[in-house]
């Protein structure tokens, strides 16, 4: 249910706020098991929420913008008084002390807080097959993954177990997730929106964003969280334009650049290159110009991408010492002996594979030959992106290689597992933003993604032209049924 649809229930008096977020909650007791997007819930906390916005309407009053609207938040995005997990033995039963930037913006504007969603552990992985509570199913097909690392979050929109979820955007944990749920997932420009709160993976990678049914609600979200935060020093002093007003824009010689080695990966699917190329002739009928344009460093993406997160997240985890806070084992006679088993056996293995490989990235010796060497890369990512948008307006690539696979494929394959992120990695490393919005189905009725990117700022352009996609193409009219 879109926020247009929870807004007509609510001024045609058809029902409460209180009732609507009632409905939610009974949605989540009868289907979450099944699904398993939510590592907990906050219905206590929502009810009172849901009140207070019904008396606002009794008394008459002028509403906040996501009056309302209930949302679910990735559990690595810290929430005052309710657990903070990031899907990790490390963390099980951590509460946080402080809300997140992101988030609390949500609630000042009358978004109202359902649950924590579940992910891979600590946003290390694709397919949200990692979490210390287990895995999280695909609502079109229960025995496939969601993607990760937000999949909790995009399966919770997907089942309709939320109108809208927040994520985290890594190297593509939004929108590899929404292209696998049939779903919209945007990243924002890097520091468009403050991480202050967000669980810290890679810091100069990681941004927060929105995941929803539709992109209208994607660029009501994306404006109530963005903006400067003094308590972020990477957060831009940028002004924040109301993204709803652009949307309905003609897209008429509108310059979409097709990237040329996207298409030409030996790893994509041939359902979803033919989507996503039907796309693209829609996107002419409706008076784009299409110009195709090279990125030759573009898949060299995900090799710089493995090279900087796991040397980031080495640094960023090295505070899980089991002293402060977090998991310290009981088998343990010395301080050195207290860290080292605390970490084995506080992190699972995905996070300890990232953490050695980071590691020795970092080490003396091999310092200059891989990390060195993946920023000097990254640099040039950049600029490809920079020559492209000297010709073009927007780039267009298929979200993901494949559609969503099934639970275990890779579980004993973790490099073909981190290829499911070619796509998406380098707008991480560019600081880009980008739009995953579905475009079709493969035969087994699977959702298939295309992405937008757009050049620093210009979240307005990708998502005015997802909008006039999203509303000629009408790709999904139903939601899956499990």
């Amino acid at each position: 249910m879109n926020f247009n649809s929870l807004r007509k229930e609510i001024n045609n008096k058809n029902a409460s706020v209180k009732e609507l977020i009632n409905d939610f909650f009974l949605k989540i007791d009868s289907k979450d098991p099944k699904i398993n997007s939510y590592i907990c819930t906050t219905k206590d906390n929502a009810i009172i929420q849901a009140e207070y916005i019904d008396k606002l309407i009794q008394n008459g009053e002028i509403l906040p913008p996501l009056a309302g609207i209930p949302i679910a938040i990735k559990d690595n995005i810290c929430t005052k008084g309710v657990l903070t997990t990031c899907a990790s033995k490390m963390l099980e039963s951590f509460v946080a002390p402080y809300e997140s930037t992101a988030s609390s913006k949500l609630w000042s504007s009358g978004g109202i807080c359902l649950g924590k969603t579940n992910l891979d552990e600590f946003a290390m992985g694709s397919s949200t097959e990692t979490s210390f509570f287990g895995v999280t199913s695909n609502p079109w097909d229960i025995n496939r993954v969601p993607g990760g690392s937000s999949g909790g979050s995009a399966a919770s929109v997907a089942a309709g177990l939320s109108a809208a979820a927040i994520g985290s955007d890594t190297g593509g944990s939004i929108r590899q997730p929404a292209s696998f749920c049939g779903v919209v997932g945007l990243k924002p420009t890097y520091g468009r929106v403050s991480r202050w709160g967000l669980v810290a993976f890679a810091s100069s990678l990681d941004q927060i964003g929105p995941i929803t049914n539709t992109v209208s609600d994607a660029a009501e979200i994306l404006y109530s969280i963005s903006g400067k935060d003094p308590l972020d020093s990477t957060c831009l002093d940028k002004p924040v334009p109301n993204y709803l007003n652009d949307l309905n824009k003609s897209i008429k010689n509108l310059k979409i650049g097709i990237i040329k080695e996207c298409f030409e990966h030996p790893g994509l699917n041939l359902e979803v290159k033919d989507s996503v190329l039907s796309a693209v002739e829609r996107f002419q009928t409706l008076g784009a110009d299409i110009i195709e344009v090279e990125c030759p460093r573009f898949n060299d993406g995900i090799a710089t991408y493995y090279v900087i997160a796991p040397s980031e997240a080495s640094a960023n985890l090295a505070r899980y010492d089991g002293v402060k806070y977090g998991y310290r084992s009981n088998e343990c006679s010395n301080l050195l002996d207290m860290t080292s088993k605390s970490r084995a056996e506080g992190f699972g293995d995905e996070v300890q594979r990232r953490i050695l490989i980071g590691t020795y990235a970092l080490s003396a010796g091999y310092n200059d030959a891989y990390y060195k060497k993946a920023q000097q890369v990254r640099t040039l990512i950049r600029k490809d992106f920079d020559n492209a948008f000297k010709k073009v307006d927007i780039l267009l690539t298929p979200t993901c290689p494949t559609t969503a696979f099934l639970k275990g494929d890779f579980a004993n394959d973790p490099l073909s597992m981190y290829l499911s992120d070619l796509l998406t990695v380098p707008a991480n490393l560019a600081g880009l933003p980008a739009i995953s919005i579905p475009c079709g189905f493969d035969t087994k009725g699977l959702p298939i993604g295309l992405q937008l990117i757009g050049n620093v700022l210009e979240e307005n352009r990708i998502l005015n032209a997802a909008n006039i996609f999203e509303i000629d193409a009408q790709v999904i009219k139903n939601r899956p049924v499990f």
